[in-house]
């Protein structure tokens, strides 16, 4: 974990403990959400810690508190947290292999998929993975152990506008990313889709369709680059060598 402090800098650090406050406030949020809809505290803090996904969690005590059944509910959830498919193939490939996978499984969600895929050298990027990770791990279920306990004090979450602090950070840390033309079309092409599936599909579950836009993008490029192959670049010692080849090949001129 130390080494990890070491290999961030600054202003990755400050971002990674905006997002972990951030969280907790969001958790809180769930926690009122939840002690509404009917469950105890530990309950709420024990599907915090165990499911660490926001998004499955709130449709699930979405579906309770409609007087849905826990089942329909569980499955939902799992439904919508089919995203982190995608966010294991982004993020898997800066990991470490092995048993300490399954416990950077656990870890793998909207927040840590977010920093990690920010970073382009894969040490930094799993650095960035395993604080956020524990940041999100320690934040989350501590909100919605306080929210639990808040909520018999606030009726309506909603009113507080937390809902909207969390996709505007997820926004925030992902626009860098968006200088790229292709990741800037694949997120435009993922967006209209997501926008365009969300009447149809439940809550959490367009982020899912919006992955058919970086599918579309990759398609695109490999189908271009074997229809025009690349010609190798001609370098200087490539160059030199061939002057070489070429004097030596030129015929002697005699006197």
């Amino acid at each position: 974990m130390r080494s990890a402090w070491q290999t961030l800098d600054g202003a990755t650090l400050r971002a990674l403990a905006i997002m972990s406050a951030s969280v907790l406030v969001i958790g809180l949020s769930y926690g009122v959400v939840a002690h509404s809809a009917g469950l105890d505290w530990w309950q709420i803090v024990g599907i915090a810690t165990l499911v660490l996904a926001g998004s499955s969690e709130f449709v699930f005590v979405g579906i309770l508190a409609a007087g849905g059944s826990p089942i329909v509910g569980a499955l939902a959830g799992v439904l919508v947290n089919t995203r982190n498919f995608g966010y294991g193939l982004a993020v898997g490939k800066h990991l470490r292999r092995g048993p300490a996978m399954l416990v950077s499984a656990h870890l793998i969600n909207d927040e840590t998929a977010a920093v990690t895929t920010a970073e382009a050298d894969p040490r930094r990027a799993r650095a960035a993975f395993l604080l956020c990770g524990v940041g999100v791990l320690l934040a989350w279920p501590t909100g919605a152990a306080l929210g639990a306990l808040l909520g018999g004090l606030v009726a309506d979450p909603a009113v507080l506008g937390l809902d909207a602090a969390f996709p505007a950070l997820l926004a925030a840390l992902a626009i860098p990313a968006l200088r790229d033309r292709r990741t800037g079309a694949a997120a435009l092409i993922g967006g209209v889709l997501a926008v365009a599936l969300t009447p149809f599909l439940p809550a959490g579950l367009p982020v899912v369709g919006a992955l058919a836009g970086f599918a579309a993008v990759e398609a695109y490029h490999r189908i271009g680059s074997h229809g025009h192959p690349e010609t190798p670049a001609v370098t200087t010692e490539d160059k030199a060598v061939t002057s070489e080849n070429t004097l030596t090949a030129a015929p002697e001129v005699t006197r």
